[in-house]
């Protein structure tokens, strides 16, 4: 079972440079703001990070083999909220509701994607208005999800309906 600490100091430096490298510079400040608001779950036999804690929920997790970071809902909330140029793929209205269930997203249904993301990325979907609704992993590369009509885009871990968020 991992245990729960502080972060230290130069852990915080740390995770904000992989979430600068990930999901573009200045990421990293939006997903973990600040030292005092932050905790971690180590690995208890490796003693790496494994889950990162944002106001003591659970915002991301980095995953062993290759150390990627892997978005929860509230990681992506404080992304889609502080980061502008957060990586984001919008989707028609007409399945918003099905997308913050927890539904996956399918290419027909995509009206835009970042064109500098590749398959494996981690997204966060809006809808037309962009609102957030959940967070995943894209499937396909933006130039497939645009001229194909059919397929998974992105396989959605996370719906907004998971996680009690209030609206801005």
């Amino acid at each position: 079972m991992m245990k729960k600490r502080a972060l230290k100091p130069n852990e915080l430096e740390e995770l904000r440079v992989l979430a600068d490298y990930q999901l573009g510079l200045g990421a990293g400040e939006a997903l973990i703001p600040s030292l005092d608001r932050v905790s971690v779950a180590v690995s208890p036999n490796t003693l790496r990070i494994r889950n990162v804690y944002v106001d003591g929920r659970l915002a991301f997790s980095i995953r062993a083999g290759d150390s990627k970071i892997i978005l929860h809902i509230y990681g992506g909330y404080l992304l889609w909220r502080n980061y502008s140029k957060y990586p984001r793929i919008v989707i028609a209205d007409e399945v918003s509701e099905s997308i913050a269930d927890g539904g996956n997203v399918f290419a027909k249904h995509v009206l835009y994607v970042d064109d500098y993301l590749r398959a494996g990325d981690e997204v966060i979907v809006v809808n037309e208005q962009l609102d957030l609704l959940a967070v995943g992993t894209l499937k396909l590369s933006p130039t497939e999800i645009l001229s194909f009509t059919y397929g998974e885009a992105v396989r959605v871990r996370e719906g907004i309906k998971k996680l009690n968020i209030p609206k801005p």
